[in-house]
């Protein structure tokens, strides 16, 4: 086992819609690093690596992101790893610290989005999701929508299918959501719906209404990681949040089976959710508050059960039973999650790690867990990348 690591500063920026905000990326990475380091109580010059994330953009916008924070000279990764890019970002930073090669180091995440659904950058190459889409393709037929909500909505379907799960349990999931974010003035979005009010909303892919979608948002996300040497150096005890347990994973020949719930990962969170479970000595049961990588109603409950959050098929029944916000068993997605906070690709996974240090902190004010101890975290990216992991707040003598 290597070092521990510590989350010692946090901070993002409010996720906007693309274009509602004059800004450019290198402003939305100064003021979540700037927020980070402030939240730290450290400044620039003691960072020793930098893991910088982003899907869209040219090479070296990481460079271009920091160099706002300031010119120190140090090594700066560029990542991209599709959606899991800022969870990406956070564990390449967390193995740095964990490995001895640095005592402190920065993850942050940024993306600047255009309007609309995504789409295919590259024509004159392979698309990364090619062989996804064949799979698809052998189970569904294309339909006339974004294909995104074609590979997640198929997997509700699928869910449907085999463990009668409904429409209005997967609605109740996006009515949950927005509800969590009319208290995180972070969220893009912070209107609260009701549950006729979302399956009422425009039909995106069945059963995928569109107040069951992430959006396409800009901002940014940033994390500051320590080792033990530097929390008792800087006296960070008191807000120092330790990761117990991280794992990423990608494919496994079993997404490629034909199953739609498999293809959109449920096998790549499951091994990654063992992984974290026996690193750090906690099961889903001893958690109290979750960020998941709800970019779709229908992933959000597929998720429920690869974390081992509830049995094979029972998502959609404990979601009528209300487990999954406050007053239930566990609250997931106290910060609005991605349907309604946003979903800025690199930024995500930081702003989840975010949410959950103020959690386990006692400074998520109006939407705090009440005795919130242990916290886990899971970001998603198709092609394909999983990233788990758990943390606490740390114990000191």
């Amino acid at each position: 086992m290597g070092r521990k690591v510590y989350v010692v500063g946090v901070g993002m920026t409010k996720f906007e819609k693309p274009g509602a905000r004059d800004w450019d990326y290198p402003d939305m990475a100064r003021e979540s690093g700037t927020r980070a380091l402030e939240d730290a109580g450290i400044p620039y010059d003691e960072v020793e690596q930098a893991c910088v994330g982003y899907c869209y953009g040219d090479s070296t916008c990481g460079q271009r992101a920091v160099y706002e924070l300031g010119l120190t000279g140090i090594p700066v990764y560029n990542v991209n790893n599709n959606c899991s890019t800022g969870s990406t970002a956070l564990f390449m930073a967390k193995q740095f610290i964990e490995g001895g090669l640095a005592d402190c180091a920065l993850a942050l995440g940024f993306e600047k989005m255009e309007k609309g659904s995504l789409g295919i950058k590259y024509t004159d190459r392979t698309i990364p999701m090619d062989r996804h889409l064949d799979t698809m393709l052998g189970v569904r037929e294309l339909a006339e929508a974004p294909v995104a909500p074609q590979f997640f909505g198929n997997a509700g379907r699928e869910h449907m299918d085999r463990y009668g799960s409904t429409p209005e349990q997967f609605a109740k999931i996006g009515m949950k959501n927005h509800k969590h974010s009319v208290n995180n003035p972070y969220s893009q979005f912070q209107d609260e719906y009701s549950l006729e009010e979302i399956l009422a909303a425009p039909t995106i892919y069945e059963p995928l209404t569109k107040l069951q979608c992430c959006p396409t948002s800009d901002g940014s996300g940033a994390a500051i990681l320590a080792s033990e040497d530097f929390v008792r150096k800087h006296g960070l005890q008191a807000k120092a949040v330790e990761i117990i347990g991280m794992s990423m994973t990608t494919d496994f020949p079993s997404s490629f089976e034909k199953s739609c719930i498999k293809l959109v990962g449920q096998d790549m969170t499951a091994r990654a959710a063992q992984d974290v479970y026996e690193q750090s000595g906690v099961g889903p049961e001893d958690v109290d508050v979750v960020e998941l990588h709800d970019c779709f109603s229908c992933n959000e409950m597929v998720t429920y059960e690869g974390l081992g959050l509830c049995g094979e098929g029972e998502g959609g029944l404990m979601t009528d039973e209300g487990a999954f916000t406050y007053g239930g068993k566990t609250v997931v997605n106290p910060s609005g999650g991605l349907i309604s906070k946003g979903h800025p690709l690199g930024a995500t996974g930081l702003a989840q790690c975010a949410e959950l240090s103020w959690q386990l902190r006692g400074e998520a004010d109006k939407r705090q867990v009440d005795g919130a101890k242990v916290a886990l975290q899971h970001n998603l990216g198709l092609g394909g990348a999983a990233v788990v992991a758990m943390y606490r707040l740390a114990g000191w003598d």
